[in-house]
Formats: C-alpha cells, structure tokens, sequence
C-alpha cells in the first residue's frame, strides 16, 4: 500500500471547496472517497482508476483537474478513438465554464492549445514534456495497447503523472500496480447504486441462436437495442437481415460518418444497431439492451466482453439493463466474464 500524501498544502488543496468546476449531479459518498484519494495520491504517483462502466470515471477525474487547473499547470485528457473527444470535451466545458477546453483531433487542429486539452492519444505527439497532469482513458483498448509508439509518446508528453482510466487493466498496469509505483483505486458501484448487469448466455447452433435473437429483440422492443457481433462481414450479413424487420444502423470501422450514425440512434431514428468492436467504448446510450452475437468468437476478450456489457443499465431510468450473450458452443470466456461482473457486484454488496 503506497503511503497517503502528508504535505499539508497538498491537502488543503484537495479539501478545497472548489469553484473551478460544476458536475450537473453530485458525486455519490463512494464517487467521493475515489476521487479525494486520487487528488491525494496524483501529486506524487500515477493512478489507476479501476473503476466498473458506467462508474463515472471522468466525474471522479474531475477533481484532480480542478486541482491542477487551480495552480495554473496543463492538463491533457487523451482519449483512443475520435469520436469520443469530442463527447469528452463538449462534458468538460460544461464542467470546467472558466477553462478554455480545447478538442484535438482529426478535423480539429486549427487550435492545439488551451488550459485543458482533449485529444487521441495520436495527437499527443504535439506536446512535448507539456503536461503536469495527463490522464489516459481507456489504455487496454485499441490503438493504444500494446502500442510501444504511443506509449513512448505519452510519456513523452508528461512531465508529471497520469490517471489511468479503466475497468478492465491490462496485465502492464496492474504489473505496475504491484511494483508499487502505481496506486490503484477500485469502484464497482455505478452511480444509481444498482448491481452491474451480468449476462444471459444462451448456447446452440446459428438457427436457433438467430431465433433468440428475433426473441430477445422483440422482447426489449421499448429500449434501444445495440447488437455486437465479432467481424464487419457479419455485421453487414445481420445488418441485411434485421433491416427487413427494424429501422436497423450499422456501424463498424468501414463505416462513413460514423458519428450521425451514432446520432441516429440515439435520437431514435433507429431502434436497433448492428456494431463491431468499435462500439464497445466510450459510448452511453440511455436504456440500452445488448447482446453480443457469436459472443464465443475469437476475435473477443474478456476485456471487450465486459466493455459491450457495460454498456447496458448505465441511466438512473434504467438501471437494470438486460445483456445476452449468444454462443455457437460452450465458452470459458464467456463464463469468465459473468464471473467478474459477479465478484464485482459482489464486492459492493449488490
């Protein structure tokens, strides 16, 4: 266990009733205890936030940012994928309305500099020894793990330490966390203090897998339904399919204007998404149901298996969410995953 920081001006600052920023909703007391250990700990260690989907990770970062923000020293929030920084960025204005919040991504580098960057972890090229505060949202995804290049270049670009944001560290964290130069802060409990949803899985061969999956859809008709299967071939074939019977989306990395796409869906011109791995971050889709097609692929992880899942029973409206796993036959992984999310709901006494 790394040692709590003791300097007293560090402290003052983290007990500060900061006006630097404004959530839209309180953190919860275990929120709290999170994100008052991490302002405690960042000043002399990187931190792993460890926390389940839909925790609110980038809620409980916030005072750290504020804390940085405060004392006039940079900031970076570097993101994997595109189309989540502007998300990010658009959230963090909200919450920090005296910052200059600044977007860095593809189609956004006219401006590359302000008190608080957003960017892919790309674009972290441009910043040498630049911030003194750089947090990193979900490392173990692609492209950013097991990426010696962008891993090389965010270390470049601090000069101080990082917050790590996941709920699903790869073996080089937590390798980090036992050598004791890394502390990890763990939360399981989402927001609304519901159990995180654990899936369904339903196993036999493609025929009868497609008709629990007509069931599952008909079943769940009054909330959005996001549908992930392992390649874009499939994808497209299930797209096809379904669009004879839904106002279908699809989405993959093939896909053009990936983002309406999205949009779509969430205002509802779409009731059902057909996706790959693309979406199985850093999207929140209210109400949603999943269900991941040929969840024994081998094209999944654990890792992505748990991060589909969690996009299910993320809003106060909908807490509980519902998740199917579809299997051709019978997988360890997928009961692997079941396992986590249990022991996770367990852990917070769900």
């Amino acid at each position: 266990m790394i040692e709590e920081e003791k300097d007293p001006a560090v402290l003052a600052a983290v007990r500060e009733n900061s006006e630097e920023y404004v959530l839209t909703y309180p953190l919860t007391e275990q929120q709290k205890m999170i994100s008052d250990a991490c302002m405690k700990n960042i000043v002399r260690y990187d931190v792993l936030l460890r926390c389940c989907c839909g925790a609110g990770k980038t809620e409980i970062s916030i005072g750290a940012i504020a804390m940085f923000l405060k004392h006039h020293l940079k900031v970076c929030f570097a993101i994997s994928r595109r189309q989540v920084v502007l998300e990010v960025a658009e959230r963090l204005q909200k919450y920090f309305v005296n910052a200059n919040v600044v977007p860095v991504c593809q189609g956004y580098t006219a401006v590359t500099d302000g008190d608080l960057i957003v960017c892919t972890t790309h674009q972290l090229y441009r910043y040498y020894d630049a911030f003194d505060l750089l947090i990193l949202d979900e490392p173990d995804a692609f492209p950013f793990r097991g990426s010696e290049v962008l891993h090389g270049i965010a270390k470049t670009a601090c000069r101080g330490h990082s917050i790590y944001l996941t709920a699903t560290p790869d073996d080089e964290l937590m390798k980090q966390v036992r050598e004791g130069t890394m502390i990890c802060l763990t939360l399981n409990q989402r927001p609304h203090g519901k159990p995180i949803p654990v899936p369904k899985i339903r196993v036999g061969p493609k025929g009868i897998l497609l008709f629990h999956l007509l069931r599952w859809l008909e079943v769940h008709e009054d909330h959005p339904r996001m549908i992930f299967v392992p390649t874009i071939a499939e994808a497209k074939r299930l797209h096809l399919f379904l669009s004879f019977l839904y106002d279908c989306a699809v989405c993959t990395s093939k896909t053009e204007e990936r983002d309406a796409v999205i949009s779509s869906f969430r205002t509802k011109e779409h009731s059902v998404i057909v996706a790959t791995t693309v979406l199985e971050r850093g999207v929140t889709i209210p109400r949603a149901d999943i269900c991941v097609y040929e969840a024994d692929h081998s094209i999944f992880d654990e890792a992505g298996l748990i991060q589909m899942a969690g996009r299910a029973g993320r809003s106060f409206e909908d807490p509980y969410g519902d998740v199917l796993f579809l299997c051709s036959e019978k997988s360890e992984l997928c009961e692997k995953c079941v396992r986590s999310l249990q022991e996770a709901n367990a852990s917070c006494g769900a």
